[in-house]
């Protein structure tokens, strides 16, 4: 199958998704709840999205800026603008497929820095395996500091229907799912083996050295110091623009730290599900401020304020980003003296 044909199933597939949430949440709405919505669209003060966007603008910078802090150790040093130019085009790309945004990144570095490309995955992956971590100990945090009202949210609808599936695969049933584990994870070492030795597989291998290559100059780091600075700075710009997004709708201004703790680590995951979080984010980010009492028609307005704000910045910064390399990167005209 062609590559471009793939990209675009991936592409439907993705887009699919989103609306379908969408249509979920939308497809029981009575037309006093369409109201309501459009109504709280109307009454935000959306001049209170520009700092919102201001600092999200000073995330992603920072976040180009730190991962030049791994490409140091690797024996490359790119120009910041260069950094930050293909960090917002990798945003760009994932507004359209998932996770292809990382790869451009990559490339775009690779092609104006002269960086190889298997060692830019690899610092890659090192700087998402730091951001998943920090997501991970926002969303404890976030449960940990309100027990009584995520936790308890966390339990019924997550932990619950586990405990539940996992009762039900019991004797016999359980014994042949483990079965099943150990033949496929047998046949897939198998397979493994075998490939290793192939044309194909030391191609494979030898990409992986590179992705190692990568993945471990956070180990060899000068400055330790300043890629956990950066790390959690970036993570606190995020909190910072949530907490500020709920200043432009009445119905959220008065929602506190708490809140924006938790709509940054619950509203995460949903960015992560579909192209640029569609459907996903808004959903999510609608859960969580009922939690704290936001009426469920107000708590959907604000999550498409959120998003669409991000979705325009991303846009606005993206395509700014494609025109501006290679004006930026063009070679300058040595003039010999006669």
């Amino acid at each position: 199958m062609p590559k471009l044909l793939k990209t675009v199933i991936k592409f439907i597939c993705f887009l699919a998704i989103g609306l379908g949430l969408i249509w979920l949440v939308t497809r029981n709405q009575t037309e006093k709840d369409k109201l309501d919505i459009i109504n709280s669209l109307h009454r935000a003060n959306y001049w209170l999205i520009i700092p919102v966007m201001v600092v999200g603008v000073a995330s992603h910078w920072y976040r180009a800026v730190r991962w030049k802090l791994l490409m140091v150790p690797i024996g490359y040093k790119p120009t910041t603008l260069n950094t930050f130019f293909a960090v917002m085009v990798g945003y760009l790309v994932n507004l359209a497929i998932p996770r292809l945004g990382e790869v451009t990144r990559c490339g775009i570095v690779a092609r104006y820095e002269k960086v190889p490309a298997d060692k830019l995955v690899g610092t890659m992956i090192a700087e998402r395996a730091v951001d998943l971590l920090l997501l991970i100990l926002i969303m404890i945090g976030t449960v940990l500091v309100q027990i009584d009202l995520v936790g308890a949210f966390f339990t019924e609808h997550v932990m619950i229907p586990i405990q539940e599936k996992i009762g039900k695969v019991s004797g016999a049933k359980g014994w042949l799912l483990l079965l099943a584990v150990v033949v496929v994870i047998g046949l897939g070492l198998l397979g493994l083996r075998l490939l290793s030795r192939s044309k194909f597989g030391i191609t494979i291998r030898n990409m992986a050295r590179g992705v190692w290559t990568g993945f471990v100059s956070i180990g060899r780091m000068e400055k330790k110091g300043w890629f956990i600075f950066y790390s959690v700075l970036i993570w606190a710009l995020y909190f910072f623009m949530m907490y500020l997004g709920f200043m432009c709708m009445e119905e959220t201004h008065y929602l506190g730290l708490k809140a924006a703790l938790a709509v940054l680590a619950f509203g995460s995951v949903g960015m992560i599900v579909t192209p640029g979080g569609m459907g996903a984010y808004q959903l999510i980010v609608q859960k969580t401020l009922m939690l704290y009492g936001v009426l469920e028609t107000s708590a959907y307005a604000f999550g498409w304020i959120v998003w669409s704000a991000q979705t325009v910045l991303v846009m606005v910064l993206g395509f700014a980003s494609l025109i501006a390399l290679p004006i930026y990167n063009k070679p300058k005209v040595v003039v010999a003296d006669r």
